[in-house]
């Protein structure tokens, strides 16, 4: 479960705005050990709060979706996405799963100009969707890439596992698979240039 933090500079109404907060208190998680949190322990990427700005957020209880619309900017921990538009997808969670009632996140979809950070990596791509299940992030759109350091890899579907790291990479006949890797070592055998 994550801490949903928000700002949004468009005026709301009183009632508006306390239903928002509602929304957001229900989304709320804390972290297990408030003494770790207090004394500035690293917590957990998940027990960190999702903190997102954009210039408009539109919800819609009845479908349980907050879209934030407008220079958005999402962080959790060393995780930072910015795009155009950010839908976040949540339901109730069920009495097995636990008894507090609070909502939680199945997906997050960032549409148009989507970059994201993730720690030592950065995407690219026009489309970009979290399933928070099986915690992948999907990357969609002409030229989508992943660079770490200068190496990279593009395609037009990434597929980010991030509880292993593997990447799956697909391409199309017009935009296939490419990869650039940065050795210092001779692996291709490739002869040197003498002066």
């Amino acid at each position: 479960m994550t801490k949903l933090n928000y700002k949004c500079p468009a005026l709301f109404s009183f009632y508006f705005a306390g239903m928002l907060v509602l929304m957001i208190l229900c989304v709320m998680s804390f972290p297990a050990d408030a003494q770790d949190a207090a004394a500035g322990k690293t917590l957990p990427e998940a027990e960190n709060p999702i903190h997102i700005t954009a210039d408009s957020l539109i919800t819609d209880p009845r479908n349980k979706t907050a879209e934030f619309v407008g220079h958005v900017l999402a962080t959790q921990g060393h995780t930072t996405i910015t795009s155009d538009r950010l839908k976040v997808y949540y339901r109730e969670e069920s009495q097995s799963e636990s008894t507090s009632g609070m909502d939680v996140i199945v997906r997050i979809v960032a549409q148009g100009t989507v970059t994201m950070v993730l720690e030592d990596q950065i995407a690219h791509a026009e489309h970009a969707e979290y399933i928070a299940d099986k915690r992948i992030v999907i990357f969609t759109g002409s030229n989508s890439r992943i660079v770490k350091g200068n190496d990279s890899i593009s395609g037009h579907k990434i597929t980010l596992y991030r509880d292993d790291g593997r990447i799956h990479v697909a391409g199309t006949r017009k935009e296939p698979v490419e990869a650039v890797f940065y050795s210092d070592e001779n692996l291709l055998g490739v002869p040197e240039k003498k002066n």
